[in-house]
């Protein structure tokens, strides 16, 4: 039987290329696969460019709420950052795209599954994990690792040789990966970490500077850990992710720019737009603040490094990130309430917050007069903690 490969595809220039490249160098059936994550592009016209390009079958699938719900919002409840900035918007996309990989692979009766990531970068990592995490049995292929080409450059001179159409310019050659979460920018003029990003780079929101001289306050509704209404009106997950990315980009919040240690050893510069996922981030924080308890706050906050570096180095369907899931899910099933912001020119910031389930009492907390707490006690309390510091000096001199 001749050789089957399912090839993630974007319709850009790397999976262009690619298409023609798998079908002469493995003499392979191309079954293109692209996913609608809420990149805001017309899909309409992409399975027709993949079949025009040699592709034997192409897929579109719809996977937006599926993304929000079981991708987004996971990572959201557990506060993940990478390197303390990066919300990880590329990141979190690379596994379910490489699932419905599989999928399609089983149903297609295909031996091989494709990406077009580079052979420098963290999503060939992620995309492979995954592949092998879901069908051990399955090869797969990586052109960037294998093909003639060395540079963006001479893929754009293949593809205008071979009359493929795409958008990366020689002008304008960095590349971008969007969803519904974030845009991210890497290579190409950003490659000097000095350099600031010109405005023409904004994408999913206006620079702070041009953002409305009024500040704008929304409310954002909880339950068990997840966001559900926005200024009263509740929402499914991806309709919650594109009304507020509109906000709060349009307020200019939600650009990161960062120097990030790759999975793969090297240092990559990235810029990234990510305006709802700042505001939830910011968000959730604050209804956590009323309803967690203390020592399970200080313990999940321990293990958001390590939850955020499983994400980041493909790692969604181990067992360790299914595990630190599971004991995450399971404390946010108390976080229910309303945080309500105030935006303002790139500024996002936390202005109230209230719970059914707040573990706050004014009458506990108040500086005024109260019958609750005792200051007396303090005072024990201060001693037995200062037990061993006590000693440590007494044996010191």
């Amino acid at each position: 039987m001749k050789n089957r490969i399912v090839l993630a595809y974007s319709g850009g220039l790397d999976t262009s290329v690619a298409i023609k490249w798998l079908i002469e160098k493995y003499d392979a059936e191309v079954i293109a696969f692209c996913a609608d994550l809420g990149q805001e592009e017309d899909l309409s016209g992409v399975d027709q460019k993949a079949l025009n390009t040699g592709a034997a079958k192409a897929y579109v699938e719809d996977v937006r709420e599926e993304f929000a719900k079981d991708y987004i919002f996971p990572m959201l409840r557990a506060n993940a950052l990478y390197e303390g900035v990066y919300l990880l918007g590329t990141s979190i996309a690379r596994p379910l795209i490489a699932k419905k990989q599989i999928d399609i692979a089983i149903k297609e009766n295909a031996n091989a599954v494709a990406h077009g990531s580079t052979g420098k970068g963290n999503d060939q990592v992620r995309f492979e994990l995954t592949y092998y995490a879901l069908k051990p049995d399955i090869k797969a292929i990586c052109p960037w690792r294998e093909w003639e080409f060395n540079s963006r450059q001479s893929l754009i001179d293949y593809a205008e040789k071979h009359g493929i159409p795409v958008k990366a310019t020689k002008d304008k050659p960095y590349s971008t990966d969007r969803n519904v979460l974030h845009i991210s920018y890497e290579g190409g003029i950003l490659e000097d970490p000095w350099l600031e990003p010109t405005d023409d780079m904004y994408t999913m929101m206006v620079p702070p500077e041009k953002a409305p001289d009024k500040p704008r306050y929304i409310e954002i509704e909880y339950e068990g850990g997840d966001p559900v209404a926005l200024d009263g009106k509740r929402m499914t997950p991806f309709e919650l992710m594109k009304n507020l990315n509109g906000i709060a980009g349009e307020n200019g919040i939600g650009r990161a720019d960062l120097v990030e240690n790759r999975f793969v050893g090297m240092k990559s510069r990235g810029v990234y737009e990510t305006p709802a996922g700042t505001v939830l981030h910011a968000a959730h924080r604050a209804v956590e603040s009323l309803t967690l308890d203390r020592e399970v706050t200080h313990l999940r906050d321990s293990l958001i490094p390590k939850y955020a570096e499983l994400v980041y180095y493909g790692f969604w369907f181990a067992p360790e990130r299914v595990l630190l899931q599971t004991m995450i899910d399971e404390m946010q099933k108390n976080v229910s309430g309303t945080a309500r912001l105030k935006l303002y020119k790139g500024n996002c910031l936390v202005v109230g917050r209230k719970s059914a389930r707040s573990l706050y009492h004014q009458e506990l907390a108040t500086f005024e007069a109260e019958k609750i707490y005792n200051q007396k006690d303090a005072e024990g309390f201060i001693k037995l903690n200062a037990l061993r510091l006590r000693v440590q000096k007494l044996l010191r001199g």
